[in-house]
């Protein structure tokens, strides 16, 4: 007797907009040099890794984290040399900030409005919160195109504004002044993303207190500590009032909160890992302006974006070759028309740069 054929489940309760959208997808890295993610390529050295793993064994893990954890705030808050007078909010990375923030603003119609290409995050967290999601193109140079930005806030009228400090995956900061007269426009809020502070060391903190309307979204990611997905937001205490009505009571799980209290008494290794990487940018962005058919731009990050001579395909061969030898970076030469022919690499250890280098010029040889 046959068995009768399974019936899959009716996804029709599932918006259509979730059933229509592809998972974040992050492919493997098993057996490559993993340069597609801006991480840190510097881990710990053995002694102070093993004084942390001391540390965590002795966390209660049979209890929930604290719904507040002042003490590490105050702690964090003075290492970011937060303005007197404003306050900070934690998030599970700053990915769950970029939610709540848009969440508590997503009246019906609402609209989020940023830059674009930018971090992809902005767009998608706005499209699940029930956002209307504004793209303004970039200029040809990857600048933010003053005119287009404006009218495209008058036309809109956002609730918030989400600007990548320095942007990803273009790498760039945008003129300061084109920025203000944003801030000055917007109706709502502006966010200035700085996930890639340590490499651009250049802030909007110090102006929290004078611009109502801006908040500033840092991580800890990209200095050194992706895996405990930790990030921070920075604004006026009367919006982070109202955000933490959003968060969830246990957002910040107790093994992240203990370990980032331990790396704030090391931050001098973290800066001194990030002050490696900025002179291996240099010496990177030199290296790629020396091959052929090839462009490499200016970064404030620490990846590097470069595009490749002959469009689309061309980018689709050159990571294809690229991973056949061992190189994972990030092909983005399809994700909008201003970032048609390019390839993103993270700036990784100088044995890592190296090899990265000759399998790209093999790649590219004729």
């Amino acid at each position: 007797m046959n068995a009768p054929s399974r019936v899959g489940p009716d996804l029709s309760p599932i918006r259509d907009e979730v059933r229509a959208a592809s998972a974040y997808h992050v492919p493997s890295a098993a057996g490559l040099v993993k340069l597609d993610a801006m991480e840190n390529p510097f881990g710990l050295p053995p002694p102070l890794a093993q004084e942390l793993g001391d540390r965590l064994a002795q966390v209660a893990l049979n209890r929930y984290p604290p719904s507040d954890p002042v003490q590490f705030k105050r702690r964090l808050a003075h290492a970011a040399q937060l303005p007197s007078g404003m306050a900070l909010m934690l998030g599970n990375g700053s990915d769950e900030l970029i939610h709540l923030v848009i969440q508590a603003c997503a009246r019906p119609g609402a609209t989020v409005l940023s830059p674009w290409p930018s971090f992809v995050m902005y767009e998608l967290s706005a499209r699940f919160d029930g956002c209307r999601f504004v793209g303004v193109p970039l200029t040809a140079d990857f600048a933010l195109d003053r005119g287009a930005m404006l009218a495209a806030i008058a036309q809109h009228r956002p609730a918030v504004i989400f600007i990548a400090w320095p942007n990803n995956p273009t790498g760039n900061l945008f003129d300061r002044a084109t920025v203000a007269a944003i801030l000055e426009a917007a109706p709502g809020l502006v966010v200035l993303d700085e996930a890639y502070l340590p490499f651009a060391q250049d802030t909007w903190l110090p102006q929290l207190a004078q611009r109502p309307n801006l908040l500033v979204l840092r991580t800890l990611s990209k200095l050194g500590l992706a895996g405990i997905r930790l990030g921070y937001l920075c604004a006026d205490p009367a919006w982070i009032a109202e955000f933490d009505k959003l968060r969830p009571p246990y957002n910040v799980n107790v093994l992240s909160l203990a370990a980032a209290e331990f790396m704030l008494d090391h931050l001098m290794l973290l800066d001194q890992q990030a002050a490696t990487l900025r002179r291996e940018r240099t010496k990177l962005l030199a290296a790629l302006r020396a091959l052929p058919r090839l462009t490499a731009f200016d970064s404030a990050a620490n990846f590097v974006l470069f595009r490749v001579t002959g469009g689309v395909e061309a980018a689709d061969r050159v990571f294809a070759g690229l991973k056949e030898r061992g190189i994972l970076i990030k092909n983005v030469a399809r994700t909008h028309p201003l970032l048609a022919g390019c390839l993103r690499v993270t700036v990784g250890a100088p044995d890592e740069n190296a090899r990265f280098l000759e399998a790209l010029t093999r790649t590219l040889a004729p």
